[in-house]
């Protein structure tokens, strides 16, 4: 009973299952991130003139991009729950949306087809107005800067990013939406503290093909599992 209870808060799923596909995506959608903020995050690694005082800004940065994805997942869920409420078969068809587009990134980060990249063009309206308050912040000279600029790098157009949010979409629930952006973004953490650190080593690393192929067929897998609970229900009906 307790353990239902705590997997099912107010009809959210927050399973293991769901929880660990999250940041396992994030994890391996790494070698996209890199792309995205590397740049700043060797920045900040510099900022510490090689000196271990640098975690601050590094952390503090990464807490504000994490905590932009989170309620960015609450908000697309929110939408998400007040669609399925006015039909129920909704529910059903972004779950299906989301594993394609789950796919699609899939291939988008292994380099087999880039046509992901107009998803991630439809964000660029908005970043286009919050672009310069991110350029204020820069140099970052402290941790309270750091956090901003996360905060506002959170919204930086990515396909990655977007394509959680749609599967964040399909749970219609935001608190599990929420979780879900949680998670991924915490899968994303390793690779970009990584990166501050150790800068080149790791981007060397993600620009493998073998290891964006890896990324690609897990991606792959957690879109198609997605899918099991369609089959099982049509089964049962039949």
């Amino acid at each position: 009973m307790e353990h239902n209870i705590l997997f099912n808060l107010m009809g959210a799923d927050f399973s293991p299952a769901t929880l660990l596909a999250a940041f396992v995506f994030g994890l391996m959608g790494s070698a996209h991130c890199l792309g995205m903020c590397g740049g700043i995050m060797s920045t900040l690694s510099l900022a510490g003139h090689g000196n271990h005082s640098n975690i601050g800004p590094l952390l503090s940065y990464n807490t504000g991009r994490i905590f932009s994805y989170t309620v960015a997942g609450l908000i697309v869920a929110s939408v998400g729950s007040l669609l399925s409420d006015k039909l129920l078969v909704i529910a059903d068809i972004m779950r299906v949306v989301a594993s394609f587009i789950l796919i699609l990134m899939a291939f988008y980060i292994a380099n087999w087809w880039k046509g992901l990249v107009y998803i991630e063009n439809a964000g660029r309206y908005l970043w286009r107005y919050l672009q310069p308050f991110a350029s204020r912040l820069m140099p970052v000279r402290n941790s309270s800067q750091a956090l901003m600029l996360g905060i506002i790098w959170g919204w930086l157009p990515c396909g990655l990013v977007y394509s959680v949010l749609i599967w964040a979409l399909s749970v219609a629930h935001p608190l599990q939406g929420a979780a879900i952006m949680l998670f991924f973004g915490l899968g994303t953490l390793p690779a970009m503290l990584l990166t501050g650190v150790l800068a080149s080593q790791v981007k060397a690393l993600s620009q493998s093909s073998s290891v964006r192929s890896v990324a690609a067929i897990t991606i792959i897998a957690f879109a198609l599992w997605q899918l099991v609970p369609l089959f099982g229900s049509s089964m049962s009906v039949e």
